[in-house]
């Protein structure tokens, strides 16, 4: 875990993208393709680096089943329920 008091400005675009300026990139080891999860709390945006093992994919074009998609509904709810403690 990170002890970083960092505060920096950014301009949301048109397509409501923001860029994490570079300081804090470079401070937090963000690189391209890193998975950022963004949690919302009253009028503040909590954006949070996952660590690996919080980030899973499912192939483009595999066909699933429901069984197979319930299993990992439920193996998410099971993660997120574990990282909330």
């Amino acid at each position: 875990m990170w002890l970083v008091n960092m505060s920096k400005r950014v301009k949301v675009t048109r397509n409501f993208q923001v860029t994490v300026p570079a300081e804090i990139r470079r401070t937090l080891g963000i690189n391209q393709g890193d998975w950022l999860e963004l949690d919302a709390e009253s009028d503040k945006i909590i954006v949070r680096k996952l660590v690996e093992d919080r980030v899973r994919t499912i192939r483009l074009g595999r066909k699933l089943t429901i069984e197979e998609i319930d299993r990992l509904i439920e193996e998410g709810l099971r993660q997120s329920a574990r990282s909330d403690h």
